[in-house]
């Protein structure tokens, strides 16, 4: 951690006093990691995210990252041994499941996890820097949702490796030569989640959708949509924050009356919204009438890119 230590300097001082408030609850110290480290945390996520410098604003985005699992990502990057062990002992189980869904097979199952393992640990360096997939969760969402995605996505890679490296002759003897391409298996999710999610949706004012389209599958930050609708980013913010408590109590209540238990409904709708096979993005932006933005299409507004 000590790159980290280093630029903590660069941090503003409001953000080393919120990692200061919140770094006795991150468990960081079991991992050898300091305040300061936690300051520069904050801040890479902060950058990546909020181009506003309000501290009201930045204060709820950090009081609403995961940040215990945010700290045990980040050390596990750095090469903490003992972050590691209570990554393993804490999603071992768990990414083999996700592997046995995807794959549907016990054997598959396991390589897909423990191939991912590597990626995750990080055991290559580049530029004598570590290189972890677990560098890239910022703390958003769930670990377990983020790591469900990044399981999918290496699921689907390995799956195109594998068609590369069939040679003609085996396909020829399996009589695939000249077969039509397949295409990639898309991991799916219990259909009634897609089901409840796309009666949930459906219902939403178009402003309303367009708002989470922007932030959810866009990564646009809240000055940006702000700036489009030509209202503050506290009111973006609010907005955000009373759409996905309200979505979430439609999602259930929709699990419910398609028969999911509660702890049923509840663990569904612990995936990563980029993991759903219904098209999100179509959805959100059905048009409805009187729709403010019939004319944009919806996830590429005007702007020059993502914050």
């Amino acid at each position: 951690m000590e790159s980290a230590s280093q630029s903590a300097t660069a941090v503003p001082a409001e953000l080393q006093a919120l990692a200061a408030e919140l770094f006795p609850q991150c468990g960081g110290a079991a991992y050898g990691m300091t305040c300061e480290d936690l300051a520069v945390i904050l801040a890479q996520v902060v950058k990546k995210y909020l181009e506003s410098n309000s501290p009201s604003l930045v204060r709820e985005f950090c009081l609403s990252l995961k940040i215990q699992e945010l700290v045990l990502a980040r050390a596990c990057a750095a090469g903490n041994e003992r972050a590691w062990e209570v990554f393993m002992a804490r999603y071992r189980e768990k990414l083999y499941e996700v592997g046995l869904h995807i794959t549907r097979e016990d054997s598959a199952a396991r390589e897909l996890s423990d191939s991912l393992y590597a990626e995750l640990y990080g055991t290559v360096t580049r530029d004598g820097v570590r290189v972890s997939k677990l560098s890239f969760y910022t703390g958003r969402g769930s670990m377990e949702g983020w790591l469900r995605t990044v399981m999918a996505q290496e699921h689907v890679n390995r799956y195109r490796r594998q068609k590369r490296t069939v040679s003609l002759d085996e396909e020829s003897e399996e009589g695939a030569q000249f077969a039509a391409p397949e295409k990639d298996p898309a991991p799916t999710l219990d259909p009634r989640l897609e089901a409840a999610t796309d009666e949930a949706l459906a219902a939403l004012p178009a402003e309303d959708r367009f708002v989470l389209a922007a932030y959810y599958l866009d990564d646009r930050t809240l000055a940006e949509i702000a700036r489009m609708l030509s209202v503050h980013e506290s009111t973006i913010s609010r907005k955000l924050d009373k759409l996905a408590k309200s979505l979430r109590k439609q999602i259930l209540a929709g699990l419910g009356r398609r028969g999911m238990s509660r702890r049923q409904a509840e663990e569904a709708l612990e995936a990563d919204v980029r993991d759903f096979t219904l098209n999100l993005r179509d959805r959100l932006a059905q048009e409805s009438p009187g729709n403010p933005f019939h004319k944009k299409k919806v996830g590429a507004p005007a702007g020059d890119g993502n914050g």
